[in-house]
């Protein structure tokens, strides 16, 4: 039978303490002599293994915390006690491992590699949530009693009726911008008047929807990801499959829609709204009484140019809550990737915003509307 790990104590010639450990040094019997072990302070000189019946990484862990606390030197010990003590105190050594050298140029090129990769991926799934929503929408044309005519009311309020503050404010001091810039520019050449030209056609067919489509997207578009990627925290989508509900009907459709109806008149409202910023620095500034601002606008203003910003706005309402709900529902694990997924949902549509604006630009200066 294997004795349980122990120890005695001998004086050493030099002075000091020589300890000669005995019996089965393991993990099962070692709490006791570790004890004693702590209690002796620093006096031991030598730590004599050669009567050690057994020893594992525990024990040898002992030993070597024990010879390296109190500087002794371990002697009587056997090729595999030997092994085990240096590799536990390889373990303990404190040199830092220096992390593999990258050149710049190969790191910058796999983080370049990586951001293509993961920009395809996501366009890829991006198309697919859209074939999503069109099936949607055709199932919904099809059983007209699954459409949800009250989550689409509440969410015309939401998206809509209060954003018209923050649009309306942020239009009017536009509004002022470019009426301002514009005096100043045009000062130098003798055209003051054309500042009214500038003011009507740049916010009606540019800036009034676009301004308006980057302020819905960074209010809706992040409260559809984050509304979204909450349920998908609490597995409340999860629960709607269960029941037989489908969540793109249920939670993306209503969205889309009230997006999609709001979006014009969101940006005729901030067209409008710029214009009367525009006219009452024209009037402060130039001396251009309203009733002549508003028939010049009547005159220098083509039908086209309202028309194009009425086309532009459904389709960037539809891309901005597309963008918000996919990024909702692309929400998994904890909350942090809430915030990380109404990040991605901002970015993601005022990028696709823009990209649509430019196509848009060249598409109708190519059929003649400009």
């Amino acid at each position: 039978m294997i004795e349980p790990a122990d120890f005695t104590q001998d004086t050493a010639e030099e002075g000091g303490l020589i300890l000669r450990l005995n019996g089965a040094w393991t993990i099962a019997g070692v709490a006791d002599a570790d004890k004693r072990l702590r209690a002796l302070g620093d006096a031991v000189r030598h730590i004599d293994l050669s009567a050690v019946e057994h020893i594992d990484t525990v024990g040898a862990w002992i030993v070597y915390r024990t010879a390296r606390d109190m500087g002794a030197d371990i002697v009587g010990v056997n090729a595999n006690a030997r092994s085990l003590i240096e590799a536990v105190g390889g373990v303990d050594s404190n040199d830092s491992i220096a992390p593999p050298v990258i050149s710049p140029i190969i790191k910058l090129i796999g983080e370049l590699g990586d951001a293509v990769l993961t920009a395809f991926g996501t366009m890829v799934q991006f198309i697919a949530f859209m074939g999503q929503c069109v099936k949607a929408i055709i199932d919904l044309i099809l059983h007209p009693r699954r459409f949800r005519i009250h989550a689409v009311v509440q969410h015309f309020e939401h998206a809509g009726v209060r954003a018209l503050p923050i649009v309306g404010m942020m239009s009017f001091l536009i509004g002022i911008v470019i009426a301002q810039q514009g005096a100043v520019q045009l000062r130098q050449f003798g055209a003051e008047v054309f500042t009214v030209n500038l003011v009507g056609r740049l916010t009606l067919r540019e800036l009034g929807v676009l301004m308006t489509a980057i302020m819905v997207a960074g209010r809706s578009g992040s409260a559809f990801a984050a509304q979204i990627g909450t349920m998908k925290i609490t597995e409340e989508v999860d629960a709607m499959r269960t029941i037989g509900v489908v969540p793109t009907e249920a939670l993306v459709i209503p969205r889309i829609m009230a997006t999609v109806v709001m979006m014009p008149l969101l940006a005729m409202y901030s067209s409008i709204i710029a214009m009367i910023g525009g006219g009452l620095l024209c009037w402060i500034a130039l001396d251009i009484p309203p009733a002549t601002f508003v028939q010049r606008i009547r005159e220098v203003v083509p039908f086209t140019d309202l028309l194009v910003g009425l086309v532009k706005a459904p389709v960037f309402g539809a891309i901005i809550a597309m963008a918000g709900c996919f990024q909702g529902m692309r929400v998994e694990g904890n909350s942090e990737e809430v915030g990380l997924k109404t990040t991605a949902a901002v970015v993601q549509a005022i990028f696709l915003v823009i990209v649509l604006d430019a196509f848009f630009a060249v598409f109708f200066t190519g059929i003649g509307w400009n």
